[in-house]
């Protein structure tokens, strides 16, 4: 459950080609600008959307507002859910939402797109949360505020690169001993 009982969530799809087909990204941003669930899809109806709620409710509960774009397949889901009366649709209210594809989208164009659906959905479910730590809002912090957070996350991203390398090169190396013949 998020902190604020007066949390808004933007809720949002973005159309990924992967190998030529067209599947959906759909996310959850709370009003802070941080990702909060994202889950790829093959359709963008009401099942989809429906799954996407239920998912993001079950984790961080009902919102106060939900601001959606003007997709019927989310105002459908929301009926059934029954937070309707939550909805806001309008012309520029997802803008924070539509914001939050653009680093995604840039990661995409340096890896070359994406040749399956697991993958895109392993990459979308650890970008988030990567972005979410090390991108800090500039526009609210001072400077030296900022890139004491900014320096603190990224110091704490390589600590965890270092034990990842470690435990990769440690299971390398237990694997080496299981295979050498015992003489």
């Amino acid at each position: 459950m998020r902190q604020s009982p007066q949390w808004q969530c933007h809720l949002d799809e973005v159309f990924v080609k992967v190998r030529g087909q067209t599947h959906y990204l759909w996310r959850a941003i709370d009003h802070e600008g941080k990702v909060l669930e994202s889950i790829v899809t093959k359709t963008r109806d009401k099942g989809s959307a429906l799954e996407f709620m239920r998912k993001a409710t079950k984790r961080y509960g009902n919102p106060k507002i939900v601001v959606t774009d003007k997709l019927r397949s989310c105002g459908a889901a929301m009926d059934e859910i029954g937070n309707a009366h939550r909805d806001e649709i309008g012309r520029h209210l997802n803008n924070r939402a539509e914001n939050t594809h653009l680093p995604f989208r840039r990661r995409e164009r340096a890896m070359s797109r994406f040749q399956r659906m697991r993958s895109l959905q392993k990459f979308a479910s650890i970008h988030s949360p990567v972005c979410n730590h090390v991108n800090h809002r500039r526009n609210i912090e001072r400077r030296a505020r900022f890139k004491s957070l900014r320096d603190a996350a990224l110091l704490e991203w390589r600590e965890l690169l270092v034990v990842w390398d470690l435990l990769v090169r440690e299971k390398r190396r237990l694997v080496r001993i299981r295979l050498t013949p015992q003489t």
